[in-house]
């Protein structure tokens, strides 16, 4: 009798995962906890550890497959009842036999799925120059991607518009009068004429782009998405960061940026007001004793959104070091899944890369975001003076089923205050 294996729920809130490899292959022989695949959330990749000893009966769901959480996705004949794969039934001769007459058939008779002959049409590609990766030489999708990004040489794949065929069947129509003949053979024009260099690009969605997507989309069909923006004057803080960055760099080995400063008057903020520390559940909402505060982490293929845990206990130092922490390990790919999970509200640092103004978007179960944008200089009255200070827009995104512009209005005003209060009598630690 064999157990399942099923797709693990891989944190908070998350429904979904992808396979993107299989670690074990059928007939092999494994331990328990010994991973059988590695799957990709929208928040972490992970390796599934098998809950059994024994053998690999069966593979359900197959690499590049998304499924909901709790799906069946292989099965494990446990050791006293490990029984041989479907393969072994079937002699070594029977098997060769089989394959040979699937490669004639499929040879004499070949078909294409709709999504191949789709990209093939799209791409101007000849299906019959091609050599397929599936079963019995079939063209699958992946087969089409892989000649688009160059991954196999794909001159022989091309359909050639300008090679007459060996032995012509049908005569060529005639070109339009308005349009002339080239006066030199096509294959002699410049590469940069041929119509195949001007073919768009086509790039594959990947797994984790496609669960973001998804999850991106339900949030803005089912929250009500209101937003408010107030602007800070940061010129203090801005001040005293300048003095104090490279004594703090050299004394604890790490960047003193402006989000631990953020984050220190978001999370006292939150203090004052916990009703945006809370979540909507249908019925009743739930207001979160802890505050878990998620970051944005942006990488050259994705965005991660780990959790500085317990981030009001902590200093601005201490809310520097888990910053930089988390940075790391979400460019060096060694998110886990306590670093990831728990998130109760969100700083999104939009300005890092130069915006002013922007309305996040909200991810649920969390009710609210809160993005700092860019630090920029700008003339000010003062005091009926005109005054060149550093000033930053704060944007709060929100849940309009469970806040209200009044609260919401208190908690940035509060959030401010904070922010334009550091000066040089700030304390780090």
């Amino acid at each position: 009798m064999a157990e399942n294996i099923v797709m693990p729920q891989l944190g908070e809130s998350v429904t979904e995962g992808t396979i993107s490899k299989w670690l074990v292959n059928i007939g092999d022989q494994i331990k328990k906890y010994d991973p059988v695949c590695e799957v990709i959330t929208d928040k972490v990749n992970a390796e599934v550890p098998s809950t059994f000893s024994g053998t690999v009966s069966e593979i359900i769901v197959q690499e590049g497959e998304t499924v909901a959480v709790g799906t069946l996705i292989c099965r494990i004949a446990v050791e006293d009842q490990a029984i041989a794969p479907v393969e072994a039934k079937t002699s070594a001769a029977a098997q060769a036999q089989q394959a040979d007459d699937v490669t004639t058939q499929a040879a004499m008779n070949p078909r294409y799925s709709p999504a191949v002959l789709k990209l093939a049409q799209e791409n101007n590609l000849d299906l019959s120059r091609m050599e397929g990766s599936g079963v019995a030489g079939r063209i699958t999708r992946k087969d089409i991607l892989e000649i688009l990004q160059g991954k196999r040489q794909a001159a022989a794949a091309f359909a050639s518009i300008a090679e007459p065929p060996s032995k012509p069947s049908q005569p060529v129509a005639e070109p339009a009068r308005d349009i002339p003949k080239p006066s030199v053979p096509v294959d002699d024009l410049p590469a940069v004429h041929s119509p195949l260099t001007q073919a768009d690009e086509t790039i594959p969605v990947t797994a984790i782009r496609r669960t973001i997507a998804a999850r991106m989309v339900k949030s803005k069909q089912e929250i009500p998405h209101a937003w408010l923006t107030i602007e800070c004057d940061v010129t203090n803080l801005v001040r005293h960061r300048n003095q104090i960055k490279e004594e703090f760099k050299k004394k604890e080995g790490i960047q003193l940026t402006y989000l631990p400063f953020f984050i220190k008057s978001v999370v006292e903020a939150l203090k004052e007001f916990p009703i945006l520390n809370s979540q909507w559940a249908d019925d009743h909402m739930i207001v979160k004793k802890a505050i878990h505060l998620s970051i944005a982490v942006a990488t050259d293929q994705s965005l991660f959104v780990p959790v500085i845990k317990d981030a009001d206990q902590k200093s601005i130092y201490g809310l520097a070091k888990a910053i930089d922490e988390l940075v790391k390990k979400t460019r060096e790919g060694r998110l886990g899944l306590e670093d990831i999970t728990g998130g109760t509200f969100t700083v999104n640092n939009t300005g890092s890369f130069g915006s002013v103004l922007s309305a996040p978007i909200v991810t649920p179960p969390q009710v609210a975001i809160l993005s700092v944008e860019a630090i920029v200089k700008r003339p000010v009255v003062i005091d009926h003076m005109i005054a060149v200070r550093d000033m930053m827009n704060i944007c709060l995104s929100l849940d309009h089923r469970v806040l209200d512009g009044l609260v919401c209005g208190r908690f940035l005003q509060s959030v401010k205050q904070k922010i334009e209060g550091y000066g040089t009598d700030t304390r780090l630690y």
